[in-house]
């Protein structure tokens, strides 16, 4: 009975002495060695022993607080989420920022209000969140801690001048991939600016291969009864009907459901110009690339011919899709509901990825595709010649040559290449700094998507001070 009385008076003590606790065993005559080494089992007013809170806590930081508590119950172990939440506490923040240091935007609600992510970039842990991204507090942040030499940062220069002034000697790097991403919109704007081009010299190329038949009296055209054309025709009604009412663009759009630039459009623009684009929007099917064919065929036979015999015609030619598809499109020939064949054109998309690309991972048809598309404008050939000669800048780390790339772009380069030219010159310090040195934001953006998936979470049931905890405290 002493025995337990004398344990009972130890665990109120933080740390239990084993030396201590081996006499009180031996003034009792119990004959009990025990190692003589400091275990700490409890603490002053716990509600549990030290090693179970630990565990309470990884459990909390892993999960968070109502899936913890979830966990917590199948394991048998009282705790709830508010308990599991309080034992979350940010760790402190180093006094001195580290060498390499990486910075980036968050949002808690997209649009709306942002934070910011500082990493170490050498030892790709995060080191601190901040509340919003405004330069005032990322410049306050600096001032408190010095010692950044490198700062990674995305295309966004609005920390710059703030950088400048609370860390002068910092040297600012523009992260590659957002360099590149920015290249990319800038050629697909291109492109964007002359489809009209494009689809020209697709329209010429097959004329020239497929002969236009002799002329065959067709019933009038009409628009194919689908269900995107259908829609069209419904919002443009209710948009309609609700400006005759009076209301808004934004609650036209708030009661539809739909963007304003959405309801702007169909307010100002004829209902057969959106039936005619969204028509135009009916996706490339199988039957697509033998359209011409088929429609040649049955001008030749007068439309007197089947569809069993034109579905081995084009089968034997590489069609793979079903004999009721060529059926349908007969009927709709005969019906004069059928679609006119449209240019086999790339998708901007696709024509970009192919000027981004390395040329080494092109295949035949795509580089044979991509010839065909620069031979259609020369506007596109420029604009592939100076994305595919900044792209190798990036990826040598040749920032010595930027600046003969720059003049390059100002001479000739079409306008958004000229716009990405001009954006270059405004950062031409951490842009080349940024093809020069190994330094990027990758471990600043790998950090980032964890925050995006801490909040997705937490979204709407925590503060930023529990946000920012689960953020410093390492898994």
């Amino acid at each position: 009975m002493s025995l337990c009385v004398g344990l009972l008076t130890l665990f109120r003590e933080t740390v239990i002495s084993t030396s201590r606790l081996s006499k009180e065993l031996a003034a009792d005559s119990y004959g009990v060695y025990i190692l003589h080494v400091p275990l700490v089992v409890t603490a002053r007013h716990r509600r549990s022993s030290v090693g179970l809170t630990g565990w309470l806590r990884s459990i909390a930081v892993e999960l968070g607080g109502r899936p913890a508590a979830r966990l917590c119950h199948r394991l048998r172990l009282a705790a709830g989420r508010t308990r599991l939440l309080q034992l979350l506490k940010a760790p402190a923040v180093p006094d001195r920022a580290p060498r390499v240091l990486g910075v980036d935007e968050f949002a808690f609600r997209k649009g709306c209000t942002y934070g910011t992510v500082l990493v170490d970039v050498e030892a790709g842990r995060v080191l601190d969140a901040l509340p919003d991204r405004t330069s005032e507090t990322f410049a306050a942040w600096l001032a408190e801690h010095p010692g950044a030499e490198i700062i990674c940062r995305d295309r966004a220069t609005a920390y710059t001048k703030e950088v400048q002034e609370a860390a002068p000697d910092a040297l600012e790097v523009a992260d590659r991939w957002h360099l590149l991403q920015n290249l990319s919109a800038a050629v697909e704007k291109t492109c964007h600016q002359h489809r009209n081009c494009l689809r020209k010299h697709s329209e010429e190329e097959t004329e020239t291969q497929v002969p236009e038949p002799a002329p065959m009296q067709l019933p009038p055209a009409e628009l194919p009864r689908t269900q995107i054309i259908e829609r069209t025709r419904h919002r443009y009604e209710d948009i309609h009907r609700l400006r005759e009412k009076g209301w808004t663009i934004s609650a036209i759009a708030h009661r539809l459901d739909l963007d304003r630039k959405t309801v702007r459009r169909f307010r100002d623009t004829d209902l057969d110009q959106l039936l005619i684009s969204a028509r135009d929007r009916r996706p490339n099917g199988v039957l697509e690339p033998f359209k011409a064919y088929l429609n040649a065929r049955f001008t030749e036979a007068q439309g007197q011919v089947s569809g069993t015999r034109l579905f081995l015609e084009i089968r034997e030619r590489g069609y793979r899709g079903s004999r009721q598809v060529v059926r349908k499109h007969l009927a709709a020939l005969r019906a004069g509901t059928a679609e006119p064949v449209r240019a086999d054109v790339p998708s901007l998309r696709k024509i970009t990825s192919w000027i981004m690309r390395p040329r080494d991972t092109l295949t035949e048809n795509q580089e044979e595709r991509l010839l065909q598309v620069r031979l259609a404008c020369p506007d596109v050939t420029q604009a592939c010649d100076l994305a595919r000669a900044f792209a190798d800048l990036v990826r040598h780390q040749r920032g010595h040559l930027l600046p003969q790339w720059i003049r390059q772009a100002e001479q000739d380069a079409p306008k958004p290449m000229s716009g990405f030219d001009g954006f270059l010159r405004r950062d031409l310090d951490a842009v080349t700094a940024g093809l020069s040195l190994p330094w990027s934001s990758g471990a600043v953006e790998g950090r980032v998507n964890r925050v995006k998936t801490l909040k997705r979470v937490m979204y709407g049931r925590a503060s930023f001070e529990l946000l920012r905890a689960r953020i410093l405290t390492q898994p």
